[in-house]
Order: structure tokens, then sequence, then C-alpha cells
């Protein structure tokens, strides 16, 4: 039988990751659960068999139920009747079955119903969903916004709602409105206290929410009256069976058409306050939207690992010829070369979801007791690490997927343009992953800082000191020379003093970054298992060593004076 995640063994290799023991050792607390719930584990090996055998469950139900109703559910779609959603029918399947099988709240504590998984498990079971139908799981996903009521929610808030997510209810992030999409702080959708109702009331718009008739739903909305800056936004708990909030229209999009996109109308929904007043856009959607990028990261990898194998199997059986174009080298190198997308920047998510997982628990344990001082070191480095590595997850791996799906269309030929074929799916449902959730060029703006202040430098030339085995040794080598040039064009970016230029050239120091870090990753990897990523590493080293070339050519051979070619080609084309 078809399972997602014991056919793909890299899988299970991020899952073994050391620092896995200290992932377990905070998360479980010395296992005090034990002795109150009969399903927490006794150790570290239990613990780690826990996930290893719900990885299993997830990847049955991913390759086998999901898969199987995935072509339906993108020909159905969700149905807008009256003001509510009705999903189509195999994505009510979907749910039932993973309900069933006990997949909600994965990462909530025992003592609301949840597994007590860490960060990095349940990330993990978002690419297996995402493999089978990336619409799917954006419904099923989205009950990590729990984690957000987790962290800045109250005791009786965590005691109502959590609960209910465990048990299988869904969640949506209501963030967007028609004249706010990436600038949030413009959001109008008003929020007032009422004395007569004891609650806050909801009255406005949101437009293009992923899941939009769920059950518990967060919602920024502006809560202090005569503001127009992210200052007067708070972050609030909207509950379904409160009533007042409606459903106006379900978007036509390209792709993912098994996850309604909402335009939402509020008139006098009853509301929460989650957290403090003023802190919706500066703290709390900052801590939504980065467990929401890991996702659309953990998304991505999953549409490239079905593209990938929509290709290969194609390439295998498709002759021309006389033989099979699996032969041809144009069709094998753009192979290899998914293959090692794909492997890169898996490694950069799970990388990314470890150090989350650790400052996290950290930042968990602190609502407990005062952290040592050494482990306030360590929230505070992981959760540096985390920052850094985020935007270049979710824009890297949303990228790659984007060019996988493109490339495995390639492989099939004019069969890839038809209906009849999977991959056409894959191919639209990649799509939105570089665009919602920030765009790639918003991830450029957040990874940015981290150039400038030297720490993805820093995090390279670590890797460049770590021990490897002699086969990629000279990978190794190759990395440290693209490092020397990408701290060259950074000092040139600096030296410069130029904002626009600066700006001009963040994404090509930012894909720099990225590129000679996941480099640096497959050598680790192929390190401790040569026969699943030594293949990956070498390609890989090809493809980036000419993708920094190409970066660090751009960026020393632009000056002040040529930034103005730029700016008046767009203005003339603009003006025409």
């Amino acid at each position: 039988m078809a399972n997602h995640y014991s056919d793909h063994p890299e899988l299970k290799f991020e899952l073994n990751h050391p620092l896995m023991k200290r992932i377990v050792e905070l998360k479980e607390r010395t296992f005090r659960d034990k002795d109150t719930y009969d399903y927490a584990p006794l150790d570290f090996e239990d613990a780690m068999d826990s996930y290893d055998r719900v990885l299993d469950i997830v990847g049955e139900i991913s390759a086998t139920t999901i898969a199987d109703n995935a072509e339906s559910v993108d020909f159905e779609g969700p149905h807008h009747e009256g003001d509510r959603v009705r999903y189509a029918e195999g994505t009510a399947r979907n749910l039932d079955a993973m309900v069933k099988a006990g997949m909600n709240g994965m990462t909530m504590p025992r003592r609301y119903g949840g597994l007590n998984f860490p960060i990095t498990p349940y990330t993990m079971c978002a690419e297996l969903v995402a493999a089978a139908d990336a619409g799917f799981g954006n419904i099923w996903s989205l009950q990590d916004c729990i984690e957000t009521l987790y962290e800045f929610g109250n005791e009786d808030q965590h005691a109502r709602f959590i609960p209910r997510v465990c048990a299988g209810e869904t969640m949506s992030m209501d963030l967007t409105e028609p004249d706010a999409g990436s600038d949030l702080q413009s959001v109008m959708l008003k929020a007032t206290y009422s004395e007569e109702e004891g609650c806050w009331l909801l009255n406005g718009v949101k437009r293009f929410i992923t899941n939009g008739d769920a059950d518990i739903h967060l919602v920024l909305a502006r809560s202090e009256e005569g503001t127009t800056d992210g200052r007067g936004l708070s972050m609030f708990i909207y509950d379904k069976r409160q009533g007042g909030v409606n459903v106006r229209r379900i978007e036509n999009k390209l792709g993912i058409h098994g996850s309604p996109t909402c335009e939402l109308v509020y008139k006098n929904a009853h509301a929460e306050l989650c957290g403090d007043r003023k802190l919706g856009l500066i703290k709390y959607v900052m801590a939504l939207m980065n467990g929401a990028r890991l996702g659309i990261a953990a998304q991505s990898v999953g549409i490239s690992q079905a593209a990938y194998n929509e290709g290969l199997a194609y390439a295998k059986d498709r002759e021309q010829f006389g033989k099979a174009i699996i032969n041809f080298p144009a069709v094998y190198d753009m192979l290899a070369l998914m293959k090692a997308k794909l492997d890169a920047g898996r490694a950069l998510l799970y990388q990314c979801a470890r150090y989350v997982d650790v400052y996290k628990a950290l930042d968990d344990i602190a609502r407990e007791r005062k952290l040592t001082p050494e482990e306030r070191q360590e929230q505070k480095l992981y959760a540096k690490l985390a920052d850094s590595l985020t935007p270049l997850a979710k824009g890297m791996n949303s990228e790659y997927c984007n060019q996988n799906t493109y490339d495995a269309i390639q492989i099939h030929g004019g069969s890839g343009f038809m209906m009849d074929y999977p991959i056409q799916r894959y191919y639209r449902d990649a799509r939105i992953t570089s665009i919602y959730e920030g765009t790639t060029q918003l991830q450029v703006v957040a990874a940015i800082r981290y150039v400038t202040n030297g720490s993805y430098l820093a995090q390279m030339r670590e890797f460049e000191a770590a021990p490897c085995s002699d086969e990629m040794k000279p990978l190794q080598e190759r990395a440290r020379k693209m490092a020397d040039l990408y701290e060259q064009a950074v000092a040139y970016v600096k030296e410069a003093k130029d904002q626009e230029l600066h700006d001009l050239c963040a994404r090509h120091l930012v894909e720099m970054a990225a590129d000679i870090i996941m480099l640096h990753l497959l050598v680790h990897n192929a390190t401790q298992s040569a026969e699943l990523f030594a293949k990956s590493a070498r390609v890989y080293a090809n493809f980036v060593e000419a993708e920094v070339a190409k970066h660090h050519t751009f960026v020393m051979n632009i000056s002040a004076d040529q930034l103005s070619d730029y700016r008046q080609q767009a203005a003339a084309d603009g003006a025409e």
C-alpha cells in the first residue's frame, strides 16, 4: 500500500536529527505526563517511536484517502450555499479520516486533548498531506493557528477553544481586506467594545480568507478609534457559534480548489480579545505569520515531491526514438536538478523547524518557571536562527515548488498540458505558494536584515568548520569560495550607502545566502547518509555555484548611475 512517509526515507532521516534529543527533552519536561496519560511517552526512544508511528498513519491516509479524493475535490470544489460553505464530498471524507485518526491539535498539550508533538513532526505531516492535495492541506494545517491562541490567549480561552480544535474543529486567520493585502497596517475592520453586550463587536469585510467559514477565527481588527496604523490593531477570537459573520462569496481560483477562499462580511459579530490591545499586528500576527510561512514551506516541499514523482514515473514509461525518455540527457538533467532542489529545500525547512521547536519549547517553559541564564541564552539563539531561516524556507521552497512543477510538465510534453494527468493540478496548486502568507518579495524584505547584520555569513562560516566526509570535503570547499563571493557582494552594497541600490540588490543577496546555506545542509546530510543525499549534493553544488556567480556579477556591476536605467525603463513602459 502506498505511504507518503515510508516511501520517502528522506523524511525519517530529518526526523532522526541529533537536535531532536534536546527538543523532546524540552517538550516532554522529563516525561512528566507518563503517569497521567496512557499515550504519553516514557522516554526519548518512546517519543520518537510515537512520532514515527503517527507519521506512518498520516502518510498512509495521505497516499490513499486524500490522494484518491484529490481529483474529484479539484473538480467539485467547495459550495457556497446561502451564507455558508459546504466542502466538496471528498474534502469531508478527508477531514473525517484525519479526525478519526486523532490527527488534530497535534502540537497542543495533552491536558487539552492534544498529542504534545513538536513542530518538526507536525510540519512533516503537513508536507505529507500537501503531497496528496495541497488544497486540503490548507484546511487541515490551519489547526496550527491554535499555537497563537495558546501562546497569547488566557487560561479560560485555552480551556474553551483548544479542546475543540483537538477534537477536529477547523480554524482560520482573518487578516486580509480588500484594501489591505500585504500592507496589514491598513486593516480597517472595526472592533468596538459593547458594554451592553459585554463583548467586542466586529464590523467590516475580510477578503481572501482561507477556510473562511471555519469554526474558530483569529481576526485582526482596529480596536483603537482614530488610528490608521499598526498600533491601533488588536487580535480577536471569533466563534462561529456566535453568528454575525457571513460568507459573501467563494473566490474562483486557479488552483487549490478544495480550499474555500472566502470574502467575509462581519455584522456586529461577537468576539473576544486575544492577548493585549494594540499588539495585534506588532506581536501576534508576526507570530501567526511565522507559523503560516513554515506551513507554506512544507506545502511547497510536498507539492515538489509529488511533481518529482510524476515527472520521474512519466520519464521511465514514455518512449521516444526507441528508448525511455529518462535516458536522454536533456530529461535526466531536469530530473536530477528537481531532486536536488527538493532535497535542499527540505533540509532547510526542517533545520528551521527544529530551531523553532527549541525556542518555542523554552518559551512555554518560561510560562511555568523562570528560565536559567543558560536557557535564556539558548532561547535567544534559536529564536534568532529560526527568524533568519523562516523567510528563506518559505521563499526558496515556494520558488522551487513552482520551478519543479514547471519542469515536471515539460517532461510530460504535450500530455502535461492535458487535464488527464495530475501534474497539471500540482502546477496550478504550486502557483499560489510564492504569493500567499507573504510573497517571495516580502520574504526578501524579512530576510535582508540577516544579510546586512552578518547572521547568514556567520552560519556559513560555522558550517565550513563542521566535520564532513572525505567525499563531501570538495563541496564544502566550493561552498567556502561561494561564501567569499557573497561576503564581497554584501560589503559592496553596504559601502555604497545607497538605499535604492540596497533594495535592488536585496533579492540577489538573499538568494545567494539561501543557496550557500542549503548546499551546506546537503553536505551535512550526505556526510551522514551518502546513499540518500550524495548525488543531490553534487548536482546542487553545480547549480548553486552558477547561481551565486550570476548574482555576484549582477551586484558587483550595479552602480548608482545604473539604477536610473531600471527605474526609467519601468516608468517608460508604464507610461505607454
